[in-house]
């Protein structure tokens, strides 16, 4: 009887996870400078399928939501699940709490490439792609560089993900420091920051592909990230190739990492809080923690986006807030979320 009442609170905790960053979507749909009742927003997202069921509702409205806050929410949804996924995961691989998706280099590799495209006056696509293109030259040059040396693979690899991570910053400020003052130079600093003001449909396509594809892989090998955290000796004994699995690992969330940071700019602290509030909600069992990472990284970005969007006048940059939220948010996770990892 108590395991059946375990299981069934299990499975409520675990929707409601899944259902939270819903629920906070369909408020982030009716907040900003202008207000949209909830009702409103719910039939105008049931207008392409019921004909004439958002009859009433102004048209400024429907466009707003259709063509601006849906593509800019799904945005959030796919990027906080990602970063959510993507510092578990590695956490698991590395046996590190305090990892997260930049350990590599990923991140300040795309800032990079961002700020050369911005530099070249480039277009938002063409900026989108070098930050794509450039993260991912940076890990390649931390694997590269870790193969040089016949000690602790991860080790190594994890030094080598730093110095890439400095290499790239350093040629980032320099870029800032030739850049033009009332040009470029703002618009590097802005994208550097993070934010998903100029999300559109056209965005969405390629995120979502790469993000749900990595999530899926993540779901379906979440009981082998139990194995490989327990060390390379039993999980051989256990049937799992360590260093097969962690390099398959690395590599989806460097495309995952890549593929969020070229659209949305750089965003600190999900990647490194969320694994820890899913921790201490259900535990350090990698078969629920992954699907709680997804929906607490989806909620955390949702509930960051709708206070940038709303606190000020002006819009605040999400990785400004994250770090304002996430730093005291870990100090009380870690007091208090002593279940292990």
């Amino acid at each position: 009887m108590n395991k059946k009442k375990t299981r069934l609170s299990e499975s409520t905790l675990d929707g409601l996870i899944l259902l939270l960053p819903v629920a906070l979507a369909i408020v982030s749909l009716s907040m900003g400078r202008y207000r949209i009742d909830p009702l409103d927003v719910i039939k105008t997202l049931l207008s392409p399928v019921i004909p004439n069921f958002a009859e009433g509702i102004p048209e400024i409205a429907q466009r707003l939501v259709l063509q601006i806050r849906i593509p800019r929410t799904l945005a959030a949804i796919l990027i906080g699940a990602s970063f959510g996924a993507t510092g578990t995961a590695l956490q698991a691989v590395f046996k590190n709490p305090l990892v997260d998706s930049n350990i590599l280099g990923v991140t300040s590799g795309a800032g990079f490439g961002a700020a050369t495209a911005i530099l070249l006056k480039g277009s938002s696509w063409q900026v989108q792609l070098s930050a794509f293109l450039f993260g991912l030259v940076a890990v390649s040059l931390a694997f590269f560089g870790s193969r040089l040396y016949k000690a602790t693979p991860l080790l190594v690899l994890t030094l080598m993900g730093i110095l890439v991570g400095s290499l790239f910053n350093s040629l980032t400020s320099l870029l800032k420091y030739a850049a033009d003052p009332l040009d470029a130079l703002p618009a590097i600093t802005f994208w550097l920051l993070g934010s998903l003001t100029s999300i559109t449909w056209r965005n969405i396509p390629a995120l979502a592909i790469i993000t749900l594809t990595g999530l899926a892989f993540f779901w379906l090998i979440r009981w082998r990230l139990n194995i490989i955290s327990l060390g390379d000796d039993e999980a051989k004994s256990l049937g799992v190739n360590p260093i097969h699995m962690k390099m398959m690992v690395i590599l989806a969330a460097t495309l995952m990492t890549a593929a969020a940071v070229a659209v949305s700019g750089v965003i600190g602290w999900v990647g490194l809080v969320i694994p820890h509030a899913g921790r201490m909600l259900v535990g350090p069992d990698h078969k629920r923690l992954i699907t709680a990472s997804i929906g607490l990284g989806a909620a955390f970005l949702i509930l960051i986006d709708n206070i940038a969007r709303t606190m000020l006048p002006g819009e605040i940059p999400l990785g400004v807030l994250t770090g304002l939220v996430g730093v005291p948010l870990l100090i009380v996770l870690l007091r208090r979320g002593r279940v292990g990892w």
